[in-house]
């Protein structure tokens, strides 16, 4: 198997190229833009392997996708690049229009072009919107998205479901919950809070901090793409979640609690446009097409990532250099 991975550089796509790099035999090409959440480091431990290779690109650049198709001729696709941060969505939306919308077109086009055997999109379960409790949104749930970045990822998800029904290109789509573990950029809450509290600095909660959100080991993730790029149906949508829905402030207690910190470090701020206050996910078709089921239980997960940030200090103090403390300052100052 030879696999093109977009956006392999970040957060999850990274750990998705380590995890077939080191638990499968296939070839992994990683083509990553390398913006400010991309990070090549998330991928020293494999990349002197010869069944890896980056391509520094955009996925934008249709003649370099259409090169590469033509060069590699990948058994598949697995598309994780994305503009993904809500909050910069809402300071800039244009980047997200741009990378989540053309840049997944131009995937689809060349992929459809060149007859690329199977086509996974990586979404996200923000393209439901905000569901009342008990509801858990299975596949076939309306759409409602409340930001620019959940909207340009419903769009992208309704354009490759497109060249599955119009053209017949062998395309999936997943959708998962939040995701947490090592090499998350510090601007998701999950990382952020860590960050700021093993420096002793404030944590910035939104509004009352009950916004509910589903979690999701990125591990976990990963095994789940992989069994839906084994296993999945083409023109299938398969939600995966991590079955451990928790108000934000519980999170960031439980942290706080973990790192040794105290609770006076939370600053509650001025809540963020448009803020969903609940996700859900069913992944009961997921796990009944594929066997898969998430294996890491939350309280673990999220005290092996606390203690591997706490090991990288230099890491995080590298990836929050520069453009990141501009962003930090331009999202958080004025909410107090």
């Amino acid at each position: 198997m030879k696999i093109l991975v977009t956006g392999g550089a970040g957060f999850i796509g990274s750990a998705f190229v380590r995890l077939l790099i080191g638990e499968t035999d296939w070839r992994v090409i990683n083509l990553d833009k390398l913006t400010y959440a991309g990070n090549l480091e998330n991928l020293a431990e494999i990349e002197s392997s010869d069944r890896y290779c980056f391509v520094h690109g955009d996925i934008c650049d249709a003649p370099l996708v259409n090169s590469l198709l033509a060069g590699e001729r990948p058994d598949a696709i697995v598309h994780f690049a994305a503009e993904s941060h809500v909050d910069r969505s809402i300071l800039s939306p244009e980047p997200v229009i741009q990378t989540n919308l053309r840049g997944t077109f131009t995937l689809l086009e060349a992929g459809r072009v060149h007859q690329t055997p199977r086509f996974v999109h990586v979404s996200t379960d923000e393209v439901y919107g905000s569901l009342n409790a008990p509801l858990e949104a299975t596949e076939d749930f309306p759409l409602n998205p409340s930001s620019p970045y959940s909207a340009s990822k419903a769009g992208s998800d309704l354009l490759a479901r497109s060249y599955f029904v119009t053209f017949k290109m062998p395309v999936a789509i997943t959708r998962a919950s939040n995701n947490y573990g090592p090499y998350q950029f510090p601007e998701k809450l999950i990382p952020l809070m860590i960050a700021n509290a093993l420096e002793g600095r404030n944590l910035p909660v939104y509004g009352d901090g009950q916004q509910i959100r589903d979690w999701l080991y990125v591990d976990d993730h990963c095994r789940a793409i992989r069994a839906v790029l084994e296993k999945g149906g083409e023109g299938e949508i398969y939600n995966i979640g991590g079955n451990r829905s928790l108000p934000n402030l519980d999170v960031v207690r439980k942290l706080l609690a973990l790192a040794g910190k105290s609770e006076n470090l939370i600053e509650y701020v001025k809540d963020r446009p448009g803020h969903d206050r609940r996700y859900a996910l069913s992944s009961e078709k997921l796990m009944r097409e594929t066997g898969w089921k998430p294996a890491m239980d939350f309280e673990t997960g999220l005290s092996r990532t606390i203690e591997w940030y706490r090991r990288h200090a230099s890491w995080v103090e590298r990836v929050r250099s520069g453009e990141y403390r501009a962003y930090y300052e331009k999202n958080y100052a004025n909410r107090a």
